[in-house]
């Protein structure tokens, strides 16, 4: 494994823990040339589906571009890097499992609406203004008043729990 710091070759394995779920190893190395340490994750790599596009096309599926549709519609908000880790790890989980080898974007789409629903409702709404192509001011209405019934919806059903 090469340093990222100074490229060198040569990195030694100082420590190595398996994650909670039990599907990827972390490691921490460290740099015999310049002494520095990182970490480094190791995972199971799957065929992800091929992303079938509303023109027909098709392209290859990229975490790259998932992150930063994500970091777009969350940036300048409070919204920690492990969580939107953890929702690009859902998001692929999902693809996975959906045993398909194709995808359509649209549904890619609603999979990270509803990641950025869970996450940040401001995110949410900029993802969906551009997703859902939104010609006017009623629309980011409708959005913003869906949001606020399932707030509703939700806050009822906890004060209905028994404690």
């Amino acid at each position: 494994m090469k340093c990222p710091y100074c490229h060198h070759d040569d990195t030694q394995v100082i420590d190595t823990r398996v994650s909670e779920e039990g599907n990827v190893m972390r490691r921490r190395r460290r740099c015999a040339h310049c002494d520095k340490r990182f970490t480094t994750y190791e995972r199971i790599e799957l065929a992800m589906p091929v992303i079938v596009k509303k023109n027909g096309s098709r392209t290859e599926y990229e975490s790259v571009k998932l992150r930063a549709s994500l970091m777009l519609a969350l940036r300048k908000r409070p919204v920690s890097a492990e969580a939107v880790d953890g929702a690009i790890q859902r998001i692929e989980e999902k693809l996975l499992s959906s045993g398909e080898r194709e995808i359509l974007s649209v549904q890619l789409g609603e999979l990270v609406m509803r990641e950025l629903k869970r996450l940040d409702k401001i995110a949410y709404i900029r993802f969906a203004s551009v997703y859902k192509s939104f010609e006017d001011i009623s629309e980011f209405a409708e959005a913003i008043q869906e949001i606020n019934v399932e707030n509703k919806v939700g806050k009822n059903k906890k004060a209905a729990e028994p404690e």
